[in-house]
């Protein structure tokens, strides 16, 4: 994809969206972390069912800390690993504690010294909280950006890596933001709402989903 259909892509999203922001709700960069690390292999709604309570009793590290492990269990039951992750999420609030006063460090090397915390959250983190151009690349941003052409690559590091190469400055620090909704609402993973796509003519995507059929689909829905 060339310099002129990317940058095409990103003034249509911001266009559509100026301010993108995370799905989950958070008010402190310690509650970003702990949300985060519960949405792995969850859905961002599922995890957004749980964090209200558990924030209200538990917002700091040493309010969860102080939970253990079985305490914090029973706010976050609902949500799949929820034993592993409660775990880690007790043991990273004993090393914030312990290492950091009781902080989220700015750092990528001290996020990911964090039990759970990979380089996808620690992008997150980085970008979402702390205002830093990450871009950090789930399963969604792997798919947009291999569909689409916008920056290909065989594993999500390739992939972030050419995202902070060929994405324009003025973009990074929403990018990540823009991707994900695409790719959760739109650029689906089983069947791509192409017709509805606001980049379907910079899209690359060889196999897009024709007008002609969602105009028969929705013509089928209303006939039954």
């Amino acid at each position: 994809m060339n310099p002129v259909k990317r940058r095409m892509i990103f003034e249509i999203l911001k266009s559509a969206n100026p301010a993108p922001r995370t799905e989950l709700l958070y008010r402190s960069a310690f509650e970003l972390l702990v949300a985060v690390v519960l949405s792995a292999q969850a859905t961002d709604r599922s995890v957004n069912r749980v964090t209200p309570a558990l924030f209200r009793d538990a917002g700091t590290p040493r309010l969860m800390l102080a939970l253990g492990v079985e305490g914090l269990s029973g706010y976050i039951r609902t949500i799949g690993l929820y034993r592993s992750k409660a775990k880690h999420l007790i043991e990273t609030c004993r090393l914030l504690i312990d290492r950091h006063q009781g902080e989220v460090p700015r750092v990528r090397e001290s996020l990911e010294a964090l039990p759970g915390v990979g380089r996808k959250t620690a992008n997150v983190i980085l970008n979402t909280a702390f205002g830093q151009p990450t871009i950090a690349v789930d399963t969604h941003i792997f798919r947009v950006a291999n569909r689409t052409g916008l920056a290909p690559g065989k594993d999500v590091l390739e992939v972030e890596h050419r995202l902070i190469k060929f994405v324009a400055d003025e973009f990074k620090l929403d990018a990540h933001h823009w991707l994900i909704l695409h790719g959760r609402y739109v650029c689906k993973a089983r069947k791509p709402e192409c017709p509805a796509c606001a980049i379907r003519e910079q899209c690359e995507y060889r196999s897009k989903t024709r007008a002609e059929g969602a105009k028969q689909a929705k013509a089928a829905l209303r006939a039954q």
